[in-house]
C-alpha cells in the first residue's frame, strides 16, 4: 500500500532539513579544498559537486531501502516486485528525479528572470508535477514509474 501523501510531504520536508547539514559540510569541504574565497567563485563547480554528493547520499541510502527521513516516516523504497532496489536502479531514480526541475529551468532561461521569479515558476511546476502523479494509476511520482520503483509503507509491527 502506498504511503499517504501527507507522510510523503513530511518526509520530504525532514529530508530537506537533514540535507542542510550535508550541504553545509560538503560546501565547507569544497571551499577549503578549492581555496574559494568568495561565495560566487567556482559556483558552477560547487553545484556540480553538490549534485554528486546528493547522488552518493541518495543512491547509498535508497539501495539500503530507506533514508533516515524515510525511516522516521515509515516509508520504504522497493522495486516493482517489492524487493530492495539495486544501486543502479537507485542511481536511475536519482537522475530521473531531477526531471522535476528541467522544464521550468529551460522555460525561464531565455527570459533572464530574477531568482524570485524562477523560484515561483519552479515551485508552480513542482505543484503541477505532483498533481499529475494523482492521475497515475498507482498515484506514484513519474520518476518512480520510469525508474520502476515505488514507495510503500513500512509500519513496524504493533505490540
Amino acid at each position: 500500500m502506498a504511503p499517504a501523501l501527507w507522510r510523503r510531504i513530511a518526509c520530504w520536508a525532514y529530508e530537506g532539513i537533514l540535507l542542510f547539514g550535508v550541504v553545509f559540510i560538503s560546501g565547507y569541504l569544497f571551499g577549503t579544498l578549492s581555496q574559494t574565497r568568495n561565495a560566487m567563485d567556482n559556483r558552477n563547480a560547487l553545484q556540480a559537486f553538490l549534485f554528486v554528493i546528493f547522488g552518493i547520499y541518495f543512491v547509498w541510502f535508497w539501495a539500503k531501502g530507506q533514508t533516515l527521513a524515510m525511516k522516521t516516516w515509515h516509508i520504504r523504497i522497493v522495486d516493482g516486485n517489492g524487493k530492495s532496489i539495486t544501486q543502479a536502479r537507485a542511481l536511475l531514480r536519482y537522475v530521473l528525479s531531477w526531471v522535476w526541475f528541467l522544464p521550468p529551468l529551460v522555460a525561464v532561461y531565455p527570459f533572464k528572470l530574477t531568482g524570485a521569479e524562477v523560484f515561483v515558476i519552479t515551485l508552480g511546476w513542482i505543484a503541477v508535477w505532483a498533481l499529475l502523479s494523482r492521475f497515475q494509476s498507482q498515484r506514484q511520482f513519474w520518476h518512480d514509474v520510469w525508474a520502476g520503483t515505488r514507495l510503500v509503507s513500512s509500519q513496524p509491527p504493533s505490540r
